[in-house]
């Protein structure tokens, strides 16, 4: 029996990573789609972040109490998720509205885990949807993706939620509306977790 030199035993090496087709410069067509498609405003990197508290802030939900209250409101408005979170993008200025609001509706002494993201402040862009977006090859684990996403053309003016809006079917709630929906979810989601309970299936309350 003739035994193989062990050189010839020695384990290949591994090939380099191979990176997405496309990958490179995908993010930044991606920024332009922001910011030329809808008019927000953008900081350059991997992902893309959008600037709030000029076209549009953002409410920021846990995302069991978020999907729960999306059923109970029209679906005129951008949402998106990151992870456990839920993003409603709200018109500019709401941030500021929320801890008023959350006393008004008698929910201020609450931690409800709501929190709001608005003027200097930043949001990991979500990975472009919807007519005429960029793809986005390699998208990691955990990035934030559009549920609802914005439309062309729209941005984040006449079709988000703002104080002095009364809402109906066919367009955005008004912002106090929204709260009030998001609130009341996220109070059933802390009792629910204080007492051990299950989530709901989808579509049961």
């Amino acid at each position: 029996m003739v035994r193989a030199p062990l050189a010839s035993l020695a384990p290949l090496p591994l090939p380099a990573p191979r990176r997405p087709p496309g990958a490179d410069g995908c993010w930044e067509r991606a920024r332009r789609w922001y910011e030329d498609a809808l008019g927000w405003e953008t900081v350059p990197g991997a992902p893309v972040r959008l600037r709030t508290g000029v076209g549009f802030d953002v409410l920021d939900a846990p995302a069991e109490a978020g999907h729960a209250a999306l059923g109970r409101l029209p679906a005129g408005f951008p949402v998106a998720l990151r992870g456990d979170r839920m993003l409603l993008l709200v018109a500019a200025g709401g941030a500021e509205e929320l801890p008023g609001l959350l006393e008004w509706l008698e929910w201020g002494s609450l931690e409800l885990g709501l929190r709001a993201v608005g003027a200097g402040g930043l949001i990991d862009a979500p990975l472009p949807a919807g007519p005429g977006a960029p793809p986005v090859p390699g998208g990691s684990q955990g990035a934030a993706v559009w549920l609802r996403p914005p439309e062309p053309g729209r941005g984040a003016g006449a079709s988000l939620p703002t104080l002095s809006a009364t809402g109906g079917e066919r367009v955005a709630p008004g912002l106090v509306r929204l709260v009030g929906t998001v609130a009341t979810e996220c109070h059933r989601v802390r009792l629910r977790r204080a007492c051990g309970r299950p989530a709901p299936r989808p579509g049961r309350p």
